[in-house]
């Protein structure tokens, strides 16, 4: 590692990876005041190698845990209030509907007594419900609904450059195309080795926000995580009447079994966008490709004109991107062990929707504040991560 010339602090904050959660650090932790250096291997504002990009990405308060659906008051939160700071929308709010077929994979109650427990407030639909309110929809009358009003979406195409110019506006130094080589912890500081550069770089915290290429950064730590992952793809499919599929017509819904499929009214582009969840090969990052992958897109063609009742034209746009998973599909928010100034995030390929509230919580325990929410589920020295056994549980 190259030799510090001086003990100068470059910022308080560094924060590696700029993506949803990153940028979202990296706009909390300079509104609190901290001095902040965020470091992004690709272009700033958005690129289309890893998860934060397309149009739309799902918010929603139902989940499999009470845990989750107390945690995503906060992300609803966090989300308004980077809508305060800057005049802009973030939540489009469509309604959302879970759907259940007989024998799902997914246990309904899961998400009925989570939602029950923590007191947010849903309806119960059956089949026929369901095609009455959503014409567009074709499911049979055994199929059981969740639906939760709050429900809508979040566009990383528009929020991720938002943030970034919310962090630079209250002086944070975002730097892009910046490919760091090595992160190392010394005693109240960090030290991190940036290709090309003639002097390695100091904070006094680190955030790695780096999804896919965190094992990466973190490897100069002696910390690999048991991560696994996915190239996944979304398409956006033409209709010959968009009337049924626009915002304000047909819900964001999400199809509780296995395969599992879900999907969002017209926004940002033409079309009706699908997607199957977790259906997709395993790669690395320098492995991974840009094109559709012929067998996800077959699936999502055949769900898609058995969902809609062959409303659906044909596939228009398919975009890929990366899922970076933990074996039990939980985040990860922690201090690594031993460098209590190194902090980890990581979205579990389910965690746009909360990528404010994971911003506004990693700037707080960066300026040494105590937050309120449970972080114990997502901590490093978990079970599932401490001593994988290769077993994994993708599918919530």
């Amino acid at each position: 590692m190259a030799e510090p010339s001086t003990g100068h602090l470059d910022a308080d904050v560094v924060v590696i990876g700029l993506g949803g959660v990153g940028s979202a650090a990296a706009c909390f932790a300079a509104r609190r005041g901290l001095r902040v250096l965020g470091l992004e291997r690709f272009a700033l504002g958005g690129h289309l190698h890893g998860a934060s990009h397309d149009h739309s990405r799902i918010i929603r308060r139902s989940y499999h845990t009470e845990h989750y659906v107390r945690l995503t008051a906060g992300a609803y939160d966090a989300w308004r209030e980077v809508e305060r700071a800057s005049g802009e929308q973030c939540i489009w709010t469509t309604g959302g509907i879970d759907l259940f077929p007989a024998g799902a994979a997914i246990d309904i109650a899961t998400y009925t007594d989570s939602m029950a427990a923590a007191g947010v407030p849903f309806t119960l639909l059956d089949g026929s419900d369901v095609r009455r309110r959503w014409p567009a929809i074709t499911v049979a009358d055994d199929v059981a609904a969740v639906h939760q009003a709050d429900t809508g979406l979040v566009s990383p195409d528009g929020a991720v450059p938002l943030l970034q110019r919310l962090a630079t506006s209250a002086g944070a130094d975002l730097r892009g195309e910046v490919l760091v080589r090595e992160l190392t912890a010394g005693d109240g500081f960090v030290e991190v080795v940036v290709e090309g550069a003639d002097r390695s770089l100091r904070a006094r915290t680190a955030v790695v926000a780096a999804d896919a290429w965190a094992n990466e950064v973190l490897a100069g730590l002696d910390v690999r995580l048991p991560l696994t992952v996915l190239q996944e793809q979304v398409t956006y499919y033409a209709v010959d009447d968009p009337a049924p599929f626009a915002m304000g017509r047909l819900p964001v819904w999400i199809w509780m079994d296995e395969p599992s499929f879900y999907g969002f009214p017209s926004f940002g582009r033409p079309g009706v966008k699908i997607a199957q969840d977790c259906g997709g090969g395993e790669v690395t990052t320098d492995d991974r490709g840009y094109e559709p992958d012929p067998a996800i897109l077959e699936r999502t063609d055949a769900f898609g004109r058995s969902f809609f009742g062959g409303r659906l034209g044909p596939a228009v746009h398919t975009a890929t991107c990366l899922y970076t998973l933990t074996p039990d599909r939980d985040f990860v928010l922690d201090r690594v062990g031993g460098h209590p100034n190194v902090l980890v995030a990581l979205g579990a390929a389910h965690g746009f929707k909360f990528a404010a509230w994971f911003g506004r919580t990693l700037a707080a325990l960066a300026a040494g504040a105590e937050v309120a929410d449970d972080l114990g589920p997502f901590a490093l020295g978990r079970s599932a991560l401490a001593e994988p056994t290769g077993a994994t549980t993708w599918l919530v």
